[in-house]
């Protein structure tokens, strides 16, 4: 059995936090090439609506860093083609949604089986 000896690293960034496309790129370990081509599948978005032609100027926000690392996680792994990435990424934000909702459809019949164990 072999154990893959990566290191994982951890950065405190403030939720606020802005990052520009260089800096996303060093952050997420890839190429400018590869993050324009995943904001043009949607993969990731750069914070307000700004144009290709102004594509150097982009900012990205804390959610756009986060989505980019996991997607290349999935790149990497599972040796996902851009499409696949987009698909698979937005199936995992429905199911997210799914368990919150979930989630909070359970917390909301915690709340009311008390009342009906009293009658």
């Amino acid at each position: 059995m072999s154990r893959n000896n990566e290191t994982l690293t951890v950065e405190i960034v403030e939720p606020q936090a802005t990052f520009t496309l260089r800096e996303i790129c060093e952050r997420g370990d890839c190429h400018a090439e590869l993050v324009l081509k995943m904001v043009s599948y949607g993969i990731i978005e750069p914070v307000g609506a700004l144009t290709q032609e102004q594509d150097r100027q982009w900012e990205f926000d804390l959610a756009a860093l986060l989505r980019l690392q996991k997607a290349m996680r999935l790149q990497r792994d599972l040796k996902m083609n851009l499409p696949g990435l987009a698909m698979s990424l937005e199936l995992l934000d429905e199911v997210e949604t799914m368990r919150r909702e979930i989630g909070r459809l359970r917390q909301q019949l915690g709340q009311l089986s008390p009342d009906q164990d009293s009658d």
